[in-house]
């Protein structure tokens, strides 16, 4: 079968939507894990699914250097080979065409990279490209594309956006679906208006089973950020799902839903798990400062991670303990909560528009020093008043918290915290 998707319900421009896959069915808004080499580092596919993940993206830059798409396609695909039974996107590696600018040489027709494990050659076509992930067996491939950098002169960026929209088009012609599953475009033109418009136009022409907003997250400024998905996300067709490629602080995951975006994946919540920095409902707490030394608490007492909840649980304490001695355990508990909270994020947004109600009149929210956290305001939700987010959307059936952390990690470079996706680490 192919890709169906249907918006269920709308709260402004937010979209309650359901995605419809070969490997199962997505609800949307939705945030999908990244495991690059088909699992999320420290995580079975068991505890992604029991973490509540229903979608799982992986890297065919990667996946075609090791092991090879031959190993994969001989041993049933890409599901059959990692155990994951839910659907699967596969990023092309165009991002790869950013990151790795001194290992690759990109010309009109495709990408010649240099593995960066051993040197060895590696050639991408826009064609060969959907054609590797339909011999993967995905539900979701992603065409080639050119990510371009920040900053850059508007010549440039339209030289690249007419590379990236010719490349969609012989993508578009060269999928063939054998395997079933979907094709998404991707939309380029770095930070001008014009060009973003034009390419998601063209695009819609050419019928995508959907649309992903590229060239994002890439040094540029939070207002070109967002002023980019404002301008790209209402351009694209209203009956395919969107998808904001490697965007993940929470803020901005609210900012887009609210501009009528559906799909997230970020390397965030597992990557700075590793690092010792986990999201709560309380803010970010950084679990190897010294003032966890001797804390009984869970890290987040509202989270039914096995970090966190009862009764297997454990106190910030040993997480500190793990962490700061280097002990693995300490990163793969970290990952669970990381995902679960984004995961946890997420269905608290969904219930909300499936209310009808907007969460978030103040996104991005003043951030409340005193307490370390954003708190969105949710009027419209039954019962709320002056109540926490948190018993306001138990009144509506669901328990659950909207809060943001409000010390973003990124500020923490010199602890070595990653801002968002990379070109070498793996999720």
């Amino acid at each position: 079968m192919s890709l169906h998707f249907e918006v269920l319900s709308t709260s402004g421009r937010a979209r309650r939507g359901r995605l419809t896959t070969p490997h199962g069915v997505v609800e949307t808004p939705a945030f999908m894990p990244v495991g690059t080499l088909g699992a999320v580092k420290g995580i079975t596919p068991q505890e992604l699914s029991a973490a509540g993940a229903s979608i799982m993206l992986s890297n065919l830059y990667h996946l075609a250097l090791r092991p090879g798409v031959d190993v994969v396609e001989r041993l049933g695909g890409l599901h059959a080979f990692t155990g994951w039974s839910g659907p699967i996107l596969t990023d092309s590696g165009g991002f790869q065409v950013f990151s790795l600018e001194g290992l690759r040489k990109v010309d009109d027709d495709g990408v010649s990279f240099r593995s960066h494990l051993d040197g060895s050659p590696l050639r991408f076509t826009p064609e060969g490209v959907v054609d590797l992930q339909s011999r993967l067996g995905v539900d979701v491939a992603m065409i080639l594309d050119e990510c371009p950098p920040w900053p850059i002169d508007r010549g440039r960026a339209e030289a690249s956006w007419r590379r990236t929209l010719a490349w969609a088009r012989r993508a578009r012609e060269a999928w063939k679906g054998d395997h079933g599953g979907g094709v998404f475009g991707i939309v380029q033109g770095s930070v001008f208006p014009d060009l973003r418009q034009r390419a998601a136009q063209e695009l819609s022409q050419l019928d995508f089973d959907g649309y992903a907003i590229g060239g994002v997250s890439v040094g540029e400024p939070d207002a070109d950020r967002r002023s980019i998905v404002e301008w790209t996300a209402p351009a694209l067709p209203d009956d395919k799902p969107r998808y904001l490629m490697g965007v993940g602080y929470p803020e901005d995951i609210l900012h887009a839903v609210r501009q009528g975006v559906d799909l997230f994946d970020c390397v965030l919540p597992a990557r700075n798990a590793r690092h010792g920095v986990l999201f709560t409902r309380e803010g970010v707490l950084k679990i190897r400062n010294a003032r966890y030394k001797d804390d009984p608490r869970p890290v987040d007492p509202g989270c039914g991670c096995p970090c966190c909840g009862h009764p297997w649980g454990v106190p910030r304490a040993f997480l500190h303990h793990l962490s700061r001695s280097g002990e693995l355990t300490a990163a793969v508990l970290a990952t669970l909560h990381n995902l679960r909270f984004y995961l946890d994020f997420l269905g608290d947004i969904r219930q909300c528009i499936s209310l009808g109600t907007d969460p978030w009149p103040g996104i991005p929210g003043d951030r409340t020093h005193e307490s370390d956290t954003i708190r969105l305001d949710n009027a419209g939700l039954p019962g709320s008043g002056t109540l926490p987010l948190a018993e306001r959307a138990a009144h509506a059936g669901r328990h659950g918290h909207l809060l943001l952390p409000a010390d973003r990690p990124d500020a923490q470079a010199s602890e070595g915290v990653a801002a968002g996706g990379g070109g070498l680490e793996e999720g």
